[in-house]
């Protein structure tokens, strides 16, 4: 039997449906570790910057460059609020959800977890996506871009439960990882008072 076979049902049981969250830097696999935690875990799976942009019939860049930062991050708290209340849903959010103190009260409502990815490995993810608003002019100087991003959203990242530090290994050891680093995490901090059942 595989680690991933053993590490699933244990984490499972420990998240009594309380929902996963994953916070982290652009690039750092959000949306790719998310769906595969979902999967394993039998959760649904949610990408807040997929419903923003369903909700707002633009793209994020798009968003970004006709509304201003501003209203995308109303937007942002606004789908926070409404996946709050969803149950065993794996949920990716976009890199900068941890800025405002009002998102926290939603994200606690559920694990929330810190993808970490060195700078170094993000500018290799990012070198050619020219969709990241906050990166636009950075050029060659992208690690350096991505750095200063991170260190002033590191304390912000360091509010999660469960800080996991990535590097380049292939997903289904990323995943083991993760799953492996929450159930740790539970075993010690049972998710009392979070929500374990969906109100509607």
């Amino acid at each position: 039997m595989g680690l991933l076979a053993v590490l699933t049902p244990k984490t499972t049981d420990l998240l009594q449906g309380v929902n996963l969250v994953l916070v982290g830097m652009m690039g750092s696999g959000k949306t790719t570790a998310g769906r595969r935690l979902a999967q394993v875990l039998r959760y649904r799976f949610c990408d807040t910057d997929a419903l923003i942009e369903k909700i707002s019939g633009q793209s994020v860049p798009d968003l970004f460059a006709q509304q201003g930062e501003a209203a995308f991050r109303d937007l942002e708290t606004q789908v926070l609020a409404e996946v709050a209340g969803y149950t065993r849903t794996v949920v990716a959010t976009g890199g900068g959800a941890v800025l405002r103190p009002e998102n926290w009260s939603h994200l606690h409502h559920g694990l929330v977890a810190w993808l970490d990815v060195p700078p170094a490995v993000l500018s290799q993810r990012l070198g050619g996506d020219r969709g990241r608003p906050l990166l636009q002019g950075s050029g060659p100087n992208l690690e350096t871009r991505l750095t200063e991003i991170l260190d002033a959203r590191r304390p912000y990242y360091a509010q999660a439960d469960v800080h996991i530090r990535m590097d380049t290994a292939p997903m289904s050891q990323v995943v083991e990882h993760i799953l492996a680093a929450i159930a740790d995490h539970l075993a010690k901090h049972p998710p009392r008072g979070r929500r374990t059942s969906s109100p509607h």
